[in-house]
């Protein structure tokens, strides 16, 4: 299926042609992050009950949603340093959204190729907030991917991917590196962290941010039937599965052959698997606790810490981080929905 949109936005049409140029603002936001630094949170129910300090790094308070911005952000900023005018992009929702957020600050264009999985609220923000060329083709990402990879050639423009890169990598390590300072500033150390891998951008940047700290436990949560990660990690080599989560962000078949290298040989990686309706659960728990709406992807890192199920590297550990990644793919309409087919509530 191949449906096109959008192709006349004002910022598709003026970067096509050759005399496009930067404005102010936009080599303004090339001297700084487009990230935002975001709050650290101590949970004090969920410190009673693994007895260490836990804290929520609030990544879904940046502005397109989620964590991506981090790094997709720094790849945008280097496309355009290289004289790119434009971008183009694969995701099922929230790397896209990042990628059009770091666009249309540096006044660039930008086409976004969507799976037909991704819900329309996602398509109509690209399309009518950020100005965005979309695109809808294939079943699933890795079909969607084929299609953007053509349209990087045809339009010569960089292709920016949804989680592989040394820059995505080293942008998504400034998550970290905040950890570290807003920790030090009450004087604390993280020595474990929780965060949800899919196809693992975020955990190569959490492995950067971390470094060659021994005493740092990281937890790679995913979900079953998006746990390709788990699997790749079980078998000591890439493993590639179909999705049948409903966590639809953590969805890559296949995870990044590097990142899954790089966690092997860092022995410091423990994968964590939870079902769908815990990872619903773990969204709804945090809602209430925080009044925040995050999609099943994060849940599943949020799992690992409301459920049961409490992985047993963290139970001995004094200062716990939990990546709140977040992710724009969900409303209260749907969150209900899950909740009422999983929980029966």
């Amino acid at each position: 299926m191949s449906v096109q949109s959008n192709k006349g936005s004002e910022m598709y049409r003026m970067a096509r042609h050759s005399s496009f140029v930067l404005t102010a603002a936009a080599v303004r936001a090339l001297k700084a992050p487009l990230h935002d630094i975001t709050p650290l949170i101590r949970s004090a129910p969920l410190s009673n009950k693994l007895n260490c300090d836990v804290f929520f790094k609030m990544d879904c308070a940046q502005p397109p949603g989620s964590f991506k911005l981090r790094g997709i952000g720094a790849t945008v900023k280097e496309a355009v340093e290289n004289g790119a005018d434009g971008v183009v992009s694969s995701s099922g929702g929230n790397a896209g959204l990042a990628t059009a957020h770091a666009a249309r600050a540096l006044g660039i264009a930008c086409t976004v190729v969507l799976p037909t999985t991704t819900p329309d609220a996602v398509r109509l923000k690209l399309e009518k907030e950020y100005g965005a060329e979309v695109i809808v083709e294939g079943n699933v990402w890795d079909e969607a991917n084929e299609r953007a990879k053509a349209l990087a050639a045809e339009y010569k423009r960089p292709l920016v991917h949804p989680f592989e890169g040394a820059t995505t990598w080293k942008g998504h390590a400034s998550l970290v590196q905040e950890v570290d300072a807003q920790l030090a500033e009450i004087g604390k150390k993280m020595d474990a962290i929780v965060c949800c891998v899919g196809g693992g951008g975020l955990l190569a940047g959490v492995l950067r941010g971390v470094g060659d700290r021994d005493d740092c436990l990281i937890v790679a949560a995913e979900t079953h039937g998006a746990d390709s990660f788990s699997k790749s990690f079980a078998a000591g080599t890439p493993a590639t599965i179909p999705i049948t989560s409903i966590a639809k962000s953590l969805g890559a078949g296949t995870p990044s052959p590097t990142v899954l290298k790089d966690a092997l040989a860092s022995k410091r990686v423990h994968p964590h698997v939870v079902s769908d309706s815990d990872a619903v659960r773990a969204c709804l728990n945090f809602a209430d606790e925080r009044r925040v709406l995050v999609e099943p992807a994060c849940g599943a890192a949020l799992a690992c810490v409301y459920g049961d199920d409490v992985p047993a590297v963290l139970r001995d550990r004094r200062c716990v981080v939990v990546e709140v990644c977040g992710g724009a793919v969900v409303g209260v309409e749907q969150m209900n929905a899950w909740a009422r087919e999983l929980l029966k509530c």
